[in-house]
């Protein structure tokens, strides 16, 4: 006997964000249902098998966000302080020379990469704050450092109700707000045409995904307006959100989130289950019980004809609960339930039934990582934690990114479920995968990348240059050397002033290493960046670095007292944003001081390593070590970092410059690779090449690119890729040269390994060819010309090398130095 439900329902009020900032903690109790229980309660079937409601109008459009504006990002990259060069003169040079180390690539093998970097409390001269300007929100049973720019971020900021992408789902508290009104967690997920595109001819400015479009709520009838969220186990790929009914209480539901997650799992503490809808439910149908019984099924059609299955396994109970489809907003379940209910979304009929009824019941809960490192070779591997009905012998249902599916081993491959596919918001298809752990293998890792231009096509390091190369770097080093380093460095900016840094670093070690000059200047050069690095170790600059104890970092003090509410102070640094790009400088700066002067790592009792340590710590730990969390930007479940920091977003963290973040990385391998530290060089070498991977999927498009939309991959980069939309647009302004350039900046020696030649071809035919590039002004002509040196190199150093050159074309981080080794050394001179 089939129950017939007839509704009209208007159209679904859409959800709509805020944004305010709750204060204090709130207490929890976790709900532990690791013990076996002995059944209490017998469920007896007494609803119909199947259940039918009828509706009107599915809610399936939502609202987007396209909007871009961030008070903390909105800075532009390129500093546009004019450099002073009138009177400056020449350098005095030195009596004595350079004795660089004697370090080459040492292709680091290394049998267990994830190690801290060192231990113990920050440097004595970093003081430690408790004030920090932003209070989180309900955090509890958290005693290791807390993720800042993780995924799960929106549960602890804001008013908690901004939205988290474990993908291919989206999960969001209600918190009593939309057509709803639930309390519950939402469970979204969008299909490629529901994305919304501006008006207009291909390429498409951006592509944005809808929020507010909750195809199941999972909720109790329990909670209410009292209701408390509440987070813990926070770790780097996963988090456990909770659901009481007043705070301070016992949870009612709990959600394991894993990135990658194959169900949304809720656990039931003794609550009446409800499930709502704002697409509308259609048809309900009580499946059976699935395997060995224990874990019961159902068949769920919303209004909008995607199919769900939801699996209940009830703990200390017997039977199949009973499920009862009230209307086309409401399933109600029994009082008193204790156990897991699981939903997921299946487009595959019954291929993708099969797929999930084996892995229903079990659940991950948490992730650890391994990895190891053989000179050109690595590998990593994502192992999950689970739990759940049978989870000794029941195998997990995760879901793999494209970057994943591509660099698999064997093993792991033979557990894709290709036919079981969801699209992700900006990252493709997720494909199904039965398995308890992913492992991933990269053989061509960057191992032989020193600080000399790379050439990608030999593979090898460029360290002679032409004579006429070595005049022309030695000239341009004498007038940038005589430069005042002190007030290009001395700024009120981390970012601004960590370029500068690594600025006269590559300035000293052309003239000195490449050019092979002789006369002192490279000295005296480096002696005056050693007395400007030293204001920053000693912590004296205009906005000195604190150790954050609430949040457990390295932040800068630009934001605290009050006078910055919304953490705008340097691409703010304070909130944790950006914090890879900005120390990126640094440590990549420090390499180049300490192979060019290797005394310069023990002096001051070694003060300048452990300072240089700090901040490879604070945004590249290789774990956990009590005082920073590890792997703070980089995400190694995405293949690359996350910019933003704790500041609520309705699209979930983002990315701008990922050339930057390539940065962060090739400076710490180096900066590994000379303070003698295998582990951390290995590290750097096999993040850059998942990097290189993830790029070239999500951010850099070759023609031929199938992942991303493709009415947008013509756009040749991202601009910013957002967890729930890509924009082709930068925080300061939509300028071709601002977008493309953005991702690549600064030109390294690892440049050439991360942006392919073929791409860089692609890009610069599209944008700048045809002397479009001199159409641009400013220090991005000079980034777009040594940009141009990975695929015409001739021709970059001749524009570096005219001698009517001019400065204005370089930016606050670059030198026409530089830019004549790097184009010299990629074959611009002969």
């Amino acid at each position: 006997m089939v129950q017939l439900l007839t509704l009209t329902l208007g159209i679904a009020q859409f959800l709509t964000l805020s944004s305010c900032l709750p204060a204090g903690e709130q207490e929890r109790r976790a709900i532990l249902l690791e013990a076996p229980l002995f059944p209490t309660t017998t469920f007896e079937r007494i609803a119909t098998t199947s259940q039918t409601a009828s509706t009107t109008i599915p809610a399936t459009t939502g609202t987007v966000i396209t909007s871009v504006t961030s008070a903390s990002s909105s800075g532009n990259p390129v500093n546009t302080t004019a450099v002073e060069t009138s009177g400056i003169g020449t350098i005095t040079t030195a009596s004595t020379t350079l004795s660089p180390s004697v370090t080459a690539p040492s292709a680091a093998t290394a049998s267990n990469i994830f190690v801290t970097v060192t231990s113990g409390a920050p440097p004595s001269q970093i003081s430690s704050r408790s004030d920090h300007p932003v209070v989180p929100s309900g955090i509890v049973n958290q005693t290791s450092p807390v993720g800042t720019n993780k995924f799960y971020a929106n549960f602890f900021l804001g008013d908690q109700a901004s939205g988290t992408w474990t993908h291919p789902y989206s999960v969001t508290w209600q918190k009593g707000g939309g057509v709803s009104g639930s309390w519950g967690l939402g469970i979204s997920h969008i299909e490629r045409s529901q994305l919304a595109y501006p008006s207009g001819t291909p390429p498409l400015e951006y592509f944005v995904a809808p929020i507010g479009i909750e195809s199941i709520i999972l909720s109790a009838e329990e909670l209410g307006s009292t209701t408390s969220l509440t987070t813990d186990t926070l770790t780097a790929f996963s988090g456990n959100v909770n659901l009481a009914t007043t705070a301070g209480s016992d949870p009612l539901i709990s959600f394991p989130l894993v990135q990658g997650m194959g169900f949304v799992t809720s656990v039931y503490n003794s609550a009446t289950p409800w499930l709502q809808s704002t697409v509308f439910f259609s048809t309900l149908t009580y499946v059976g019980p699935v395997s060995d019984g224990g874990v019961y099924k159902w068949r769920l059609v919303l209004a909008d004809q995607s199919n769900w299955l939801i699996y209940a396994t009830p703990t200390g109970a017997t039977g199949a609960p009973t499920f009862n489809l009230q209307n086309t907003s409401v399933i109600t379940g029994p009082s008193g339930f204790t156990g897991t209910i699981q939903v997921a979304k299946n487009p595959a009929n019954t291929t993708g039934e099969a797929a999930y009824d084996a892995a229903a019941g079990v659940y991950a809960t948490g992730a650890s990582i391994t990895g190891q490192v053989d000179g050109t070779s690595g590998s990593y591997t994502l192992a999950y934690n689970k739990a759940g009905h049978s989870s000794g012998n029941t195998t997990l249902l995760m879901w793999a990114l494209p970057h994943h599916i591509d660099s698999f081993d064997s093993t792991t491959s033979g557990s894709v479920i290709s036919s079981l596919q969801l699209v992700t918001t900006t990252k493709g298809f997720a494909t199904a995968v039965s398995t308890d752990q992913f492992t991933l293998v990269e053989n061509n890792l960057p191992s032989e990348i020193g600080f000399a231009p790379w050439n990608a096509s030999t593979g090898q390091n460029i360290n002679t240059l032409s004579s006429t190369a070595a005049q022309s770097i030695v000239s341009a080093g004498a007038v940038e050397l005589a430069e005042d380093i002190d007030s290009q460095t001395d700024l009120n900016s981390m970012y601004y002033s960590g370029k500068a840094l690594a600025k006269f670093a590559q300035i000293v070690y052309a003239v000195n290493t490449l050019a092979g000059d002789k006369s002192g200047a490279a000295t005296s050069g480096l002696q005056n960046l050693e007395s400007a690095y030293n204001l920053f170790v000693s912590n004296t600059q205009q906005f000195p670095l604190a150790y954050d104890t609430v949040w457990k970092g390295a932040v800068s003090t630009a934001s605290y007292g009050g006078s910055d509410p919304n953490c705008g102070a340097d691409f703010g640094n304070t909130c944790y944003n950006d914090h890879h790009f900005h120390y990126g400088y640094f440590v990549y700066a420090a390499a180049l001081i300490a192979y060019l002067d290797p005394s310069w790592l023990t002096v001051n009792n070694g003060a300048n390593k452990a300072w240089v340590n700090m901040l490879v710590r604070d945004y590249a730990n290789g774990a956990d070590d009590g005082y920073f969390p590890f792997s703070r930007n980089f995400d190694w479940y995405h293949g690359h970092s996350w910019a933003h920091g704790i500041l609520e977003t309705g699209d979930g963290k983002d990315e701008e410059s990922s050339s930057e973040d390539s940065l962060s990385l090739y400076g710490m391998k180096m900066w590994g690779q000379i303070i003698g530290d295998p582990n951390m060089e290995a590290r750097g070498n096999l993040e850059l090449a998942v990097q290189a991977r993830a790029l070239s999927n999500y951010f850099l498009y070759e023609d031929g690119n199938t992942i991303e939309p493709p009415n947008f991959v013509g756009n040749r980069v991202s601009g910013i890729l957002f967890e729930n939309k890509i924009d082709h647009t930068t925080y300061f302004g939509n300028a071709p040269e601002y977008i493309e350039a953005i991702h690549m900046i600064p030109l390294v020696p690892s440049s050439a390994y991360t942006r392919k030649a073929t791409f860089v071809q692609q890009e610069w035919d599209q944008y700048f060819s045809n002397g479009r590039v001199d159409s641009t002004d400013g220090g991005w002509r000079g980034i777009l010309y040594a940009n141009l040196a990975l695929i015409d190199p001739v021709t970059s150093f001749n524009w570096f090398n005219d001698p009517s050159f001019n400065a204005s074309y370089l930016d606050g981080g670059a030198s026409r130095t530089w830019y004549l080794a790097y184009s010299a050394g990629l074959g611009g001179s002969s």
